[in-house]
């Protein structure tokens, strides 16, 4: 639909889409442009009110006798000093770019309306993310516009080659979705079938903007494993834009989502980086050896009670000196529901009685639990590591992942005893072999198919001049990651 000539004609379907005589924010200021009706249509609240008196102030003074013919295109090109200016005779364009946030002039007998980009959203500062904190490194983090995320990654990534295209998802919620990506890196074949996953998407709105997207773009299922990785750190999306990784951002919420992933990106972070490699290398151990331990401790413990002559005589101290009135596997289920209640309330309780909750349910609970006979003390003390392996775990999604196999592995050793421990652990593996990645990429890889390079690089923290080649899996344009080297004869 175009613009017409009359500007009660426009302002009468303007309001019946934007609902301009009900909604209060939504503000139609009516002025004299070289003695034409004229009106400048803003929501309230994203408009800076500088540059907004600036305009009027400019607008209001112009004389009709410079304004006989092609008074658009004038005010833009001589009278307008503004850098983000547009022309549009699109109502639908005029419509979302208001809606937007950007500033509308509507003149009288014009076919064109001129857009300037004025919006400036709340927003908070670049603070460094509570879930990926670092002793060394940069401070500043992603944020809730999309705009600020793409200044802090260009901040890092100076390559000419970056780019940023966006689109809108939703027919309601027009939410703004950014892809990113390096050209002559990353896999055209991925960018191409990411960017078609996003047109194919028909729905109202993102509610749980990134999530939502992430459900949309890889497909529905139950399983628990997380095949996109989130990271709320610049410097964490741009080593991966280098590597050949697309980044996907969505306005309103301060992460972005990398693609594609392997298991073995869920166990990385950041502090690896910021330390020596042999430092980078141990704490990647400890971090692996934490995360298996939080699946297999509680269900190992269960089938070795339940066969404890196997146990050599140095191991005999191991399994409990005498029984609590549950079963013992029903206990560790107690437990996990009593961490998991726990947790759900500490994010719904204030930050100042987060540490009080805390050493009540940690402390005083388990304690009265113990004593009454409801759990023993060993049940305490492996779901406790347990716990703090999963706390471990540099993602989120995937400790929450680990979370439900050890209550699936803890359920088939209580029930099935031994064998059922065995068929817990065969489950896994066949989700695991079963999961693919975005693009068909191997869950596993490099173990399946294994690479001996990207094996090296996944266990050892290696020294990053050492790192030539980006992963095999991504598929890259430019597979050698070091500069070329000066072959002319010197």
């Amino acid at each position: 639909m175009s613009l017409k000539k009359k500007l009660e004609e426009n302002l009468k379907t303007l309001d019946e889409e934007l609902g301009i005589s009900k909604s209060f924010d939504v503000v139609n200021r009516e002025i004299l442009i070289a003695d034409k009706k004229a009106c400048l249509l803003f929501i309230d609240g994203f408009a800076k009110d500088d540059i907004m008196l600036y305009i009027m102030k400019i607008l209001q003074n112009l004389e009709a006798k410079e304004f006989r013919r092609h008074i658009v295109e004038k005010l833009m090109n001589e009278k307008i000093p503004y850098l983000e200016v547009e022309a549009s005779k699109d109502m639908e364009q005029i419509k979302f770019m208001v809606l937007s946030g950007a500033l509308s002039i509507l003149i009288d007998g014009e076919e064109e309306a001129i857009i300037l980009d004025v919006r400036t959203y709340p927003a908070r500062g670049p603070k460094e993310p509570d879930l990926e904190r670092v002793t060394r490194g940069s401070r500043d983090g992603l944020t809730e516009t999309i705009v600020f995320n793409t200044a802090l990654i260009r901040r890092r990534v100076r390559d000419p080659k970056l780019r940023f295209e966006m689109t809108k998802v939703g027919r309601r919620s027009q939410t703004d979705v950014v892809v990113g990506y390096i050209e002559d890196i990353a896999n055209p074949k991925l960018i191409e079938d990411i960017k078609n996953k996003l047109d194919e998407i028909d729905t109202d709105s993102l509610e749980m903007a990134k999530k939502s997207l992430e459900e949309f773009i890889l497909g529905r299922n139950w399983n628990p494993l997380p095949q996109a990785r989130y990271t709320e750190r610049a410097d964490v999306a741009a080593a991966h834009l280098f590597e050949g990784h697309i980044i996907i951002m969505v306005d309103t919420t301060p992460s972005v989502m990398i693609l594609p992933v392997t298991i073995f990106h869920f166990t990385q972070h950041a502090e690896d980086y910021y330390q020596n490699p042999a430092v980078g290398t141990y704490m990647r151990w400890v971090r692996l050896i934490a995360m298996f331990l939080s699946f297999i401790l509680p269900p190992l413990w269960l089938v070795v009670v339940y066969n404890k002559g196997i146990l050599p005589d140095w191991l005999k101290f191991i399994g409990p000196k005498e029984m609590g009135k549950i079963p013992l596997f029903l206990q560790f289920l107690t437990l996990e529901m009593g961490i998991d209640i726990l947790r759900i309330a500490s994010i719904h309780t204030p930050n100042a009685l987060t540490t009080s909750l805390g050493i009540i349910g940690g402390l005083i609970l388990s304690e009265f639990a113990v004593k009454v006979g409801w759990i023993i003390p060993e049940t305490v003390l492996y779901m406790a590591i347990a716990s703090i392996g999963m706390f471990a775990t540099p993602s989120i999604e995937f400790s929450m992942a680990i979370r439900i196999f050890r209550l699936i592995l803890l359920l088939c050793t209580g029930i099935f005893k031994t064998v059922g421990f065995f068929i817990g652990v065969l489950f896994l593996l066949i989700v695991l072999f079963r999961t693919k990645s975005f693009g068909g990429v191997s869950y596993l890889w490099p173990l399946i198919p294994f690479n001996r390079r990207g094996f090296s690089t996944v266990f050892f923290r290696k020294p990053i001049p050492e790192i030539r080649y980006r992963p095999d899996f991504l598929k890259t344009k430019d597979r050698d990651c070091s500069p070329p080297k000066d072959t002319t004869p010197q």
